[in-house]
């Protein structure tokens, strides 16, 4: 029987994520119900375990490391989302990475979409103006283009905004991507538009976040784009918070409470203390729950334990994470 672990600096995480699959692994692997860390390396041998469990809380390893402590490692099953900082590691020590981006994505996909049509409604503006004055919100609603012919800006086609975008086919929206993967010929077959990030933050009702997570997204949305924001808009982030400069955001908020932000992820996160984004009304702020939540995460730990067997079993994998992918990934 090939000898398994669980391995994250989160082991509530991973007694949340991995509650019932425990036991299905244990017919599978010689598994322990301990969660090692990154502290137990050098302390305890590794050196015949085939494969690693992990999900949120896998820590950053060197490849030198890797190489060290996990000698006979095959393959990672990461049960959770964003691989970003260990997956290169382990691929470059021809360790397969799969992640269970796809279930930790339906989620997401689900949150953001539900928030699109709630915000070409006007949703996140009428809910306070109502409580201050229920006339001058019903007079303010009619300021909303509604569901019909809105234009939803898309930034990303990865994991999470392409099917975001195969989710909204479905109304009658006009949505205008920007991407650096997505092709003209598909565009077209989806019928959606390419666009620059300056043309959605101009001419969008609402933008929603999905951009990979890298070095070449951080502060991406800069000023320049914010203060492009038509009145009545709304800024969706369930991406990364670190992407958007807040401080830009911040003052484009207090100067026009006509626009709207919904932020799931902040940098840092959570706020600082005397952050505006506590305090303005048309600020929805929530904390990092467009994700995997409840038992929802459970599913994510199902993907990974049937991603094993195949594996293990030498049939066709499916959520193998490569490095091409990394660079469009969240």
């Amino acid at each position: 029987m090939k000898k398994a672990i669980l391995f994250s600096e989160d082991a509530a995480s991973v007694k949340r994520v991995y509650r019932e699959s425990v036991s299905k692994l244990k017919q599978l692997y010689e598994i322990s119900d301990k969660a090692y860390c990154k502290a137990d390396l050098g302390k305890i041998d590794f050196s015949d375990v085939q494969y690693v469990f992990s999900t949120w809380g896998m820590p950053e390893i060197s490849e030198e490391e890797i190489k060290r402590y996990f000698p006979s490692v095959k393959a990672l099953f990461y049960a959770a989302g964003s691989v970003q900082i260990f997956a290169r590691q382990f691929i470059n020590c021809g360790i397969k990475v799969f992640s269970a981006w796809q279930a930790n994505a339906i989620p997401v996909v689900e949150y953001a979409v539900s928030q699109i049509l709630l915000a070409n409604k006007g949703y996140f503006q009428l809910a306070w103006r109502t409580k201050e004055d229920y006339g001058n919100a019903r007079e303010f609603a009619a300021r909303y283009k509604g569901n019909y012919g809105a234009a939803i800006g898309i930034l990303g086609d990865g994991a999470i905004g392409s099917k975001v975008i195969e989710k909204l086919l479905q109304y009658n929206l006009r949505i205008y991507v920007y991407s650096v993967t997505m092709s003209k010929a598909r565009a077209e077959r989806l019928g959606v538009r390419l666009a620059s990030l300056k043309e959605i933050f101009s001419e969008c009702d609402v933008i929603s976040n999905h951009l990979a997570d890298n070095a070449q997204t951080k502060g991406i949305i800069c000023r320049e784009l914010i203060d492009g924001l038509k009145d009545y808009s709304t800024f969706i982030n369930t991406g990364r918070g670190a992407q958007v400069d807040e401080n830009a955001l911040i003052e484009k908020l207090s100067e026009n409470d006509t626009i709207t932000a919904v932020l799931d992820v902040t940098f840092p996160e959570p706020p600082q203390k005397d952050s505006l984004l506590y305090r303005l009304p048309n600020v929805v702020l929530t904390p990092h729950i467009a994700g995997s939540s409840g038992n929802e995460v459970c599913r994510m730990a199902e993907y990974m334990v049937e991603e094993s067997k195949r594996f293990a079993n030498g049939e066709p994998t499916r959520f193998e994470v490569t490095s091409e992918m990394l660079k469009t990934m969240a």
